[in-house]
């Protein structure tokens, strides 16, 4: 897995690409959270459009991210969710507990609304 970053409406967006399988990426995008979080940079969109492949620890990975920016008074948001992806997050019921969108402009504005 590679991610690369960039910001958007006033939210952090880290655009996931291969195969999201945690391990030492894992590790680095936690790494990377934890720097958002020391500089406030709370609102997180995970872009999940080049995502070809996520296993159980890809998605503790994601969930682990989202309790992170949770506790610091933040948020990480889902886009762009493939079918494959989609119906990952539905069989384990996780798309009840990630807020997801269409695409990364819904979900970063999506924080400006909550304001």
């Amino acid at each position: 897995m590679q991610f690369s970053v960039s910001e958007r409406y006033n939210s952090v967006v880290i655009q996931l690409k291969g195969n999201v399988m945690g391990g030492p990426d894992g590790a680095k995008l936690h790494a990377r959270l934890q720097e958002f979080k020391e500089a406030s940079k709370l609102n997180v969109v995970v872009d999940l459009k080049r995502v070809r492949f996520m296993n159980s620890s890809g998605l503790g990975m994601l969930i682990s991210g989202m309790t992170t920016m949770r506790n610091a008074g933040g948020d990480l948001r889902l886009a762009n969710a493939a079918d494959r992806i989609r119906s990952l997050l539905i069989v384990t019921k996780l798309i009840t507990v990630f807020k997801h969108y269409g695409s990364v402009d819904e979900a970063a504005a999506s924080y400006a609304e909550a304001t």
